[in-house]
């Protein structure tokens, strides 16, 4: 529909289209997939289009592990115990959800252990230019810049937002023009400002785009330990590095990235890790040495602390899923 000089469209669909993806990609497990096959959707935005919004209801999610350079709002009701995968980070869904995909980060829901026949999904999606880069650095937009900068990891809104939204976000499909570019920009507001928004994949995983913390220091810190996380890296180094005393350094970078050094090093360490994991074929034990864990058990503590399964585990996850088209 065009109406007033602005697109909403509005359609159903069953699989996306995809760029240049080899049939046979859809008989390898995923352990196989490098980072050059992952699958990228080709969404039907045009430059002259605000966003795409796609409604459907169906009874299983047949979409595969897909990226693409447009950020992606999904709405998804009715699919309790459904699995969601962001990146590195996978779990079941609650029986509603809202998660913000921010550009070029892997992702797909799959039915899983799901036992819904009218499964709600509302997918919306959205140019990375559709906010000028000049207009998020204003005041009144400071909250937006921040979710679009968090979404670089996927963000999972809390159950209560999900269900404060639905309506607008369902009510999507009534209106045209730009009264419809108008809601999106207050939902992404409203959402920018909820509370108890979780970040879900591990901050190195999804290298395609920057992650700002409006701190020069904090940000040559960031690139120090990407640049450097396949050896011991220590407080000390770190804060000399930032002209700093140890303990300024920590209250320092604490205050502004909301994570300890060490947390932020190891959250390096395991996108890393994860990525390995999934795109190589090295034992669990070269990937631990490559990603800068001295030894395997304290790789394996970590890792199950922060994903809640073994390496192996992980592993087994993405290659045991075959994708046929």
């Amino acid at each position: 529909m065009r109406k007033g000089g602005w697109t909403l469209i509005l359609y159903y669909r069953s699989f996306p289209t995809f760029e240049k993806i080899p049939a046979s990609i859809f008989l390898l497990p995923m352990s196989k997939v490098t980072k050059t096959d992952i699958l990228r959707e080709i969404t039907p935005l045009t430059q002259s289009d605000c966003f795409t919004l796609f409604s459907r209801v169906k009874s299983e999610f047949d979409f595969p592990l897909h990226t693409h350079e447009e950020y992606e709002l999904n709405f998804i009701q009715h699919a309790k115990n459904a699995q969601r995968v962001i990146g590195d980070h996978m779990e079941e869904i609650d029986d509603i959800e809202l998660v913000l995909v921010g550009p070029n980060l892997q992702h797909a829901w799959f039915t899983h252990r799901s036992k819904g026949k009218e499964i709600r999904e509302i997918t919306i999606q959205f140019h990375k230019d559709l906010f000028d880069e000049r207009l998020l650095r204003r005041n009144q937009l400071s909250f937006i810049r921040t979710m679009f900068e968090r979404s670089v990891r996927g963000i999972l809104f809390s159950k209560e937002t999900a269900l404060r939204v639905a309506p607008r976000i369902i009510d999507m499909n009534n209106k045209h023009g730009f009264d419809s570019v108008l809601e999106l920009m207050s939902i992404l507001h409203d959402l920018s400002t909820s509370r108890n928004m979780r970040t879900l994949s591990d901050a190195s995983f999804n290298t395609a785009e920057p992650f700002s913390y409006n701190s020069r220091r904090v940000e040559k810190t960031f690139e120090y330990m990407k640049l450097n996380f396949d050896r011991p890296i220590g407080l000390a180094e770190v804060a000399k590095l930032a002209n700093m005393s140890e303990v300024a350094f920590s209250r320092f970078f604490k205050q502004r990235t909301g994570n300890t050094f060490i947390d932020s090093l190891t959250e390096i360490r395991l996108g890393h890790a994860t990525r390995l994991l999934i795109d190589t074929t090295q034992s669990v034990a070269e990937i631990a040495y490559h990603c800068g864990f001295n030894n395997m058990s304290n790789f394996n503590r970590i890792f199950r602390k922060k994903k809640n399964c073994t390496p192996r585990e992980f592993r087994e996850s993405f290659s045991g899923r075959r994708i046929f088209i």
